[in-house]
């Protein structure tokens, strides 16, 4: 893995029986439902497949309150969009003293909210695209034509690509607005970069080689995602060693400036100028077979059920440590 400044050290387990009892959240009522079947299932099977006492739960099924009764020691969150990837199940888990997986609270909740993320990176000097919020037309109308056209438009706290368009001209801006709006009601529009996507993973303080995204749809969208088998993926994405350290030490900042901790994937778009521009962070990637963080871990000599105990692994930051634990310095 590439070497980036990192505040967070590798706490790590050698005994599967040091995790305990596990739940892997899946599901949920999301709009992502369908996408976080698919990674909880395939956590599941890889933590099962190596010895650890795992158990799927989905909170669309079973109350917290049974939750809460059912002796779980910790829970892998595979759930995406709100209600899991937003802070609201890590305060419930909290709450019920329980560890999870990944960034807490607080780090959830920004990063899940698109405006509130692009502010910070603004105030810290992180690259990010020109932006407005909008919540009608009119004022959609009115940050078009300071941003200019082609644009992003896509709801402020939503993932997986759902209810983003690119609109290329004003015609189809309402449209645009109003498919967001059934999703948010503020809205995030952003200068279209037209250029390289790529995308960083970050894994307990540290990046994952880069991938570089090719697809034939305008953008790299939800089928893009989830169901092309046209999208191509370039592993390391980037053409020399200061390229790749470049990306990973903005990710590396993007992911610390949200305050996130544990794991996460940061997106980038680059245009001919060269210069990266961090478009979010991501806390609970998606982990299916078409997904990019499992793909990168890859490239870096991990595979999928290591990369899913090294998760796992993430659910001890600031609680006591097991017997059964070592820390390493900069994840090694």
């Amino acid at each position: 893995m590439t070497q980036s400044p990192t505040r967070e050290r590798r706490k790590v387990i050698t005994d599967a029986s040091a995790f305990g009892r596990v739940a892997v959240m899946l599901g949920g009522d999301s709009s992502e439902r369908e996408v976080s079947l698919k990674s909880g299932t395939a956590v599941l099977e890889a933590l099962l497949a190596r010895g650890i006492d795992a158990h799927a739960w989905d909170p669309a099924d079973k109350s917290l309150v049974e939750f809460a009764a059912a002796g779980f020691d910790r829970v892998w969150i595979a759930l995406h969009g709100p209600g899991g990837e937003d802070g609201a199940l890590q305060g419930a888990l909290q709450w019920l003293d329980i560890p999870y997986t990944g960034s807490g609270v607080m780090a959830s909740a920004v990063a899940m909210d698109k405006i509130r993320s692009k502010h910070l990176f603004c105030a810290a000097g992180i690259p990010t695209p020109e932006y407005a919020a909008v919540t009608n037309h009119a004022e959609a109308s009115i940050a078009a034509e300071q941003i200019e056209f082609p644009l992003i438009v896509k709801p402020s706290g939503q993932g997986s690509s759902v209810g983003m368009s690119k609109v290329f001209e004003r015609a189809e801006l309402n449209d645009a607005i109003d498919s967001a709006l059934m999703y948010d009601e503020t809205v995030l529009m952003e200068r279209c970069i037209i250029g390289g996507e790529y995308t960083v993973g970050v894994l307990q303080g540290q990046a994952l080689p880069s991938i570089r995204i090719s697809t034939p749809r305008v953008f790299y969208d939800y089928r893009a995602k989830y169901e092309s088998n046209r999208t191509e993926y370039i592993c390391p994405g980037t053409s020399s060693d200061e390229e790749e350290q470049l990306y990973a030490d903005l990710a590396v900042a993007a992911f610390n400036e949200l305050g996130c901790e544990g794991w996460g994937r940061v997106d980038f778009m680059t245009g001919a100028d060269g210069q990266p521009l961090v478009l979010e962070v991501n806390t609970v990637p998606g982990m299916t077979s078409h997904s990019l963080v499992p793909m990168a871990a890859k490239a870096s000599g991990m595979d999928f059920p290591e990369l899913c105990w090294r998760i796992l692994e993430t659910s001890f930051s600031g609680v006591e440590a097991p017997a059964k634990l070592e820390v390493a310095a900069n994840g090694a």
